[in-house]
């Protein structure tokens, strides 16, 4: 067995264990072959044993290890939450109010994009709606004088394509902006997940 062969049983072996525990004793064994060198490989893997062994006798050493931690690690998360608590109680008189202000800007900045729709909405659809009486003058003008007549038709059917493309258009960007804040706030819903 060779160390690359060696390594990555070891690696297998090893994969549950905590990932500083993993690094520590990947860094050990790594080390071990570099101090050997690639001559004394053999020799090196002769030594360490197998890679399930040494496998096995890392994951028991640090059972014992935690067994015997567990208290004072206890302690230690115990005073952590502690100041924790301190800290949140000592910034509530400011999380709070910043907090209700983001809120706050972010509801008067959601209302304003809906007020700006809305009115290009009002606007498209008065664009639209005008446009059907100038097609009517623009025929009845038609028989006094054509040329104000022809120029009226066209102002009202321009007028009308405009319309009817800036409705769709304000359509498509509040089924767009509605779809936006749904998964925004089911976003938030979900703790940001």
């Amino acid at each position: 067995m060779n160390r690359e062969e060696y390594m990555k049983c070891l690696r297998h072996r090893l994969r549950r264990l905590p990932k500083e525990d993993f690094n520590k004793a990947i860094a050990y064994f790594e080390e071990y072959f570099e101090d050997a060198g690639p001559e004394a490989e053999q020799q090196a893997v002769a030594d360490l044993g197998s890679p399930e062994a040494a496998a096995d006798s890392i994951i028991r050493d640090l059972a014992v290890r935690n067994s015997t931690e567990p208290e004072q690690q206890n302690i230690k998360k115990g005073f952590s939450n502690i100041w924790v608590g301190i800290l949140a109680v000592c910034a509530l008189p400011i999380g709070l109010p910043l907090a209700l202000c983001a809120g706050a800007l972010l509801f008067a900045a959601i209302m304003v994009v809906l007020s700006l729709l809305f009115g290009l909405f009002v606007t498209a659809f008065a664009l639209a709606a005008t446009s059907i009486p100038c097609v009517v003058v623009g025929v009845v003008f038609l028989f006094t004088s054509p040329a104000n007549g022809l120029a009226t038709i066209g102002m009202g059917l321009i007028g009308g394509a405009v319309g009817l493309w800036l409705l769709k258009g304000s359509e498509e960007l509040s089924r767009n902006f509605l779809n936006r804040m749904t998964r925004l706030f089911g976003r938030i819903a979900k703790g940001g997940k």
